[in-house]
């Protein structure tokens, strides 16, 4: 590492020369193929060695040879790294200096810019940006701040929202505040990051009251539902999903996000969309909402279209997905004994796919739940399964 005023830059290990450790100022190469800086090798020599220092090698010729590609990269990180450094000293410069908001959002604009780079976003986020911009908070007050100010810290977090700490530090009343105006009155973008902080500061933040407070809402609930819309992108769904989620951990939730309309919004995705971790995430929502009795008659209802899209998916979906399918089923056929959704099952062949399961690699406890609905259908849809025994199972097409 080397430091740039107040920041602290990684140096790219072939920039630096194997004797001094420093980036080089004139890469030459000897006959072994090794690169050092001209200065280092040359004292190397002088004092009499006639080895290459890496490898120990015999020289068979003192020879030092230019290496102008690694020197012009090296010139080209350099160039780069002075630009993009000075930019984040006089972010950060403007940013600790500002007083009103207003005079943010162009700044904080220009900082989303630079945290593209993974780098940079290491550099700022180790140089201390994020109680720099916490330190701003209190400051907006207009939307287009609040917008900016949740996109950078979107982007600090990265797309598998990593924890950090700083972020979890930042005052949870104005945080929880900030979130929820962009949320509801946010563009479609602002509001896909507002989700995402919101749902990360759910799982990590020391605030947790707070954020949740915020997320069980009815209206920021119906803003997760309206990111699921039928032509909302896969950010926006799987951003939607991941608050729900979070709000269903607490059961006394769940009643009021199926009266909001989540189970024809969950029918649609396991119906419409293929991708595997839309899927997961709805069939979990699904197994949420069936341990509430608004929930099963949300499911069972509309002729079964809820059950009959998670019978279909049933197989089609990752292995814990395939397990909270097989709960969902168990729950409504053998635990509360739905006519309407026995028969949905039954349409959708779904005996056939539970016995292919209970035939896969499942957890007992699932592979067991498996097992009762094999006894229920086979008592209640004769036709559908073979009546004797046999150590091969034979299952008839529907």
């Amino acid at each position: 590492m080397v430091k740039n005023g107040d920041l602290i830059v990684t140096v790219p290990s072939f920039f630096k020369c194997p004797i001094s450790l420093d980036v080089m100022k004139s890469p030459v190469s000897l006959c072994t193929g090794v690169t050092y800086d001209r200065t280092s090798i040359q004292t190397w020599l002088d004092h009499g060695h006639n080895t290459c220092p890496a490898t120990m090698q015999p020289l068979l010729s003192k020879d030092l040879t230019p290496n102008t590609t690694l020197q012009s990269l090296i010139n080209t990180w350099h160039s780069s790294s002075r630009s993009s450094h000075s930019q984040a000293l006089s972010l950060l410069q403007r940013l600790s200096t500002a007083k009103t908001g207003h005079l943010l959002v162009e700044p904080l604009r220009t900082l989303s810019d630079l945290l593209s780079d993974r780098e940079t976003k290491r550099i700022l986020v180790s140089s201390g940006i994020v109680p720099s911009l916490a330190s701003l908070l209190p400051n907006l007050r207009k939307l287009e701040e609040f917008e900016a100010f949740v996109r950078v810290l979107r982007l600090i977090l990265g797309k598998d929202c990593k924890k950090v700490p700083e972020i979890e530090a930042i005052d949870p009343d104005l945080m929880s505040s900030l979130l929820a105006s962009v949320l509801e009155k946010g563009n479609l973008e602002s509001r896909i990051d507002s989700a995402v902080v919101l749902e990360s500061m759910i799982a990590t933040g020391d605030g947790k009251k707070c954020y949740r407070s915020v997320a069980e809402r009815e209206r920021s609930m119906e803003e997760f539902l309206r990111l699921m819309g039928p032509e909302s992108e896969l950010r926006a769904i799987d951003a939607g999903l991941s608050c729900l989620t979070a709000v269903a951990a607490r059961r006394r939730c769940r009643p009021e996000i199926v009266r909001l309309g989540a189970v024809p919004v969950l029918t649609r995705l396991l119906t419409e969309r293929s991708e595997l971790s839309i899927a997961e995430k709805a069939m979990r929502l699904v197994e949420a909402a069936s341990t509430c009795a608004e929930g099963r008659e949300a499911i069972c209802g509309g002729g079964g279209e809820c059950v009959s899209a998670v019978v279909k998916r049933m197989l089609k979906v990752s292995p814990a997905a395939r397990e909270r399918a097989v709960v969902v089923v168990w729950s409504l056929c053998c635990v509360f004994r739905d006519r309407r959704a026995e028969e949905a099952v039954a349409r959708n062949a779904g005996l056939a796919k539970i016995v292919v399961l209970l035939q896969s690699d499942c957890s007992p406890a699932v592979k067991q739940m498996a097992a009762d609905l094999v006894k229920i259908f086979r008592v209640n849809y004769k036709s559908c399964l073979l009546s004797y025994e046999t150590e091969t199972t034979h299952i008839m097409p529907f």
